[in-house]
């Protein structure tokens, strides 16, 4: 759909000038957007399973931890697929974002993964400048991601900064120059960007971000020890039909969550750069962008 269709539609639960900043801007900031008993639901789950993060040594099928991770001193980078591993965080993809979702993606939805990623003071938890599609390509770019901050995000804690209009421009390399996979913009490219244009979204818990998957995005280090929990949830417009294999696919991928499934895709003439074979899986960006993971 068109955003002027969708913007022509009453929304669910978005005030209609964050739909309005998502089709100008590729991002919106809503806060407040999660209910404060969803949040402790959530930061309960989440701290046990961190809890159960210090038995690993080594990054595995659950769990992206830090090179610093220990029994002691548990550094979880990211839970891989949390829709999967609790039935609590699909229920709130089911319950929350789904109508989020829906307000800028049109009736018919389905979802496409999530993650719930962290940063430590400890470094290694910059995440470059890119963006998400080449990840995952699909037939059309109604394709976003929400992400649910669950405690507050100041300047010192690694918060998003997007550079407003950046998806409706090119589609950059993720490619290193020696051709090998490095899910971030080379430096040259980097360095051409309007950064200084760039919007940082601090904001309390409870709030979300959705950012368009064009948008060219950028997360900074974290200056503190706080862990920076943020939930992220992808999801697509149900005739954006994906073309190479999913990145880390859960049991959940491909599920529609609002609507009826396409019987047609929708093709968008953009091309799109196409990433490494994903179908004998893969890590995380912090993996990826650190050099950590071989080259695929």
């Amino acid at each position: 759909m068109t955003p002027e269709r969708i913007l022509a539609e009453p929304p669910h639960v978005l005030p209609q000038q964050a739909r309005i900043d998502y089709f100008d801007k590729g991002f919106a900031l809503v806060e407040s957007a999660v209910p404060e008993a969803w949040i402790d639901r959530l930061l309960a789950v989440t701290g046990r399973m961190v809890e159960a993060s210090r038995s690993e040594r080594e990054s595995g099928h659950v769990f992206d931890i830090a090179p610093e991770h220990g029994p002691d001193n548990p550094r979880v980078r990211r839970i891989k697929r949390p829709d999967e591993q609790h039935e609590t965080y699909w229920t709130f993809v089911q319950e929350v974002l789904a109508d989020i979702a829906a307000d800028l993606l049109g009736p018919d939805v389905v979802f496409h993964h999530s993650k719930l990623n962290f940063k430590w003071f400890e470094g290694g938890d910059e995440v470059k400048w890119h963006q998400d599609i080449q990840f995952y390509p699909h037939t059309n770019y109604d394709h976003l991601t929400i992400g649910a901050y669950l405690s507050d995000t100041g300047p010192g804690n690694g918060p998003m900064s997007m550079i407003p209009g950046s998806h409706k421009g090119p589609l950059y390399d993720l490619y290193s120059a020696d051709g090998n996979w490095a899910g971030h913009l080379r430096a040259e490219d980097a360095a051409g960007l309007a950064t200084g244009d760039a919007e940082t979204l601090t904001c309390r818990r409870g709030a979300v971000t959705i950012h368009n998957c064009r948008t060219l995005h950028y997360s900074r280090p974290s200056r503190t020890d706080a862990g920076r929990p943020l939930l992220l949830n992808a999801f697509a417009a149900a005739d954006a039909r994906p073309y190479t294999p999913h990145p880390d696919p859960s049991c959940h991928t491909g599920e529609v969550v609002r609507g009826a499934p396409a019987r047609i895709a929708r093709h968008d003439p953009r091309p799109c750069p196409i990433p490494p074979d994903w179908s004998g899986g893969y890590s995380s960006i912090f993996a990826a962008q650190s050099g950590e993971e071989a080259a695929m």
